[in-house]
């Protein structure tokens, strides 16, 4: 049997059969997939639920639905679960004290997604074009009451950035170390894999000697927080994404059916590697293959 015709078949299950679904590639960089858009409408006119899941903790929520709006698509902010909002909730349900600081290596979507759950967080952005002076002697002084560094894509990361996070892990007690994910690379345009928030965390693991804790899939806490916010079973939910070690490997942790789509990082060549252990319950070239059945 053709892969194109395992795609058929899955789908035919998929469609009739599960009443929830937590989506994966809609775009590759600004560019929406083939079908995408007209997958998404007939999966809504059958009473699907959607959940838009995502480990690029670029963007904040808002940002997100302003993306799918600009690409065509009506995607409401709380359809949308970002690394950036996991990492704000982590801190939120583990009742980070109020008083204390987080410092941000990576984007304004992880300032803006703190910021909103009531934390004082600083850096990111801000500290793109600031240096080190390196005197005799010199001290490198940094805030105290940082209690928690948050770690993510950020394209914009230098030695100041590295110096500050490593000393607020290193020498404020008890401070967090927390990862909104370890991708290795991502599509940051349509053309190109890019490195990933995991090039950043693996540095900061390098000069503190610690290992994080990873908010973003293939995380536990992510899957335990959308279950419960969305009132949830895992017996009526798929994942659907394209990659294995985080989308896939996601929604197996969760005990879910699992729909690898080759439209992204993943190829058919990667899924059938001898090396690879992790093998979707289905694959199909692009989410739309759902619409080619319907057509049939």
């Amino acid at each position: 049997m053709s892969q194109f015709q395992r795609s058929l078949r899955f789908s035919r299950s998929f469609s009739l059969r599960l009443r929830r679904l937590y989506l994966g590639v809609i775009w590759k960089g600004d560019e929406l997939i083939d079908g995408a858009s007209q997958t998404i409408h007939m999966l809504r006119s059958k009473g699907k639920k959607l959940v838009f899941v995502t480990n690029n903790s670029w963007k904040s929520r808002s940002q997100y639905a302003e993306k799918f709006k600009s690409l065509g698509i009506s995607v409401s902010q709380d359809e949308i679960f970002s690394s950036s909002f996991a990492a704000a909730m982590y801190l939120k349900v583990n009742s980070f004290p109020p008083q204390n600081k987080v410092y941000v290596i990576g984007g304004d979507g992880i300032l803006d997604e703190l910021q909103l759950a009531g934390f004082t967080a600083f850096g990111g952005p801000g500290d793109a074009d600031k240096t080190i002076d390196w005197k005799q002697n010199s001290i490198f002084e940094h805030d105290k009451s940082v209690g928690a560094v948050v770690v993510g894509i950020d394209p914009k990361i230098n030695y100041y950035k590295l110096q500050y996070g490593t000393l607020c892990i290193r020498e404020n007690p008890g401070c967090l170390f927390i990862a909104t994910n370890r991708d290795a690379v991502g599509h940051m345009t349509a053309s190109q894999e890019w490195p990933g928030a995991g090039c950043m965390v693996a540095a900061i693991c390098g000069s503190t000697q610690k290992e994080p804790v990873v908010v973003g899939k293939p995380s536990t806490f992510m899957m335990e927080f959308l279950l419960k916010k969305f009132n949830l079973s895992c017996s009526k939910m798929c994942m659907v994404g394209d990659r294995l070690d985080t989308d896939i490997l996601f929604g197996q942790n969760a005990g879910c059916k699992t729909l690898l789509v080759l439209s992204g990082c993943t190829t058919q060549s990667d899924l059938q590697d001898p090396s690879n252990n992790i093998q979707p319950d289905y694959y199909a070239s692009k989410i739309s293959d759902m619409l080619d059945l319907l057509e049939a």
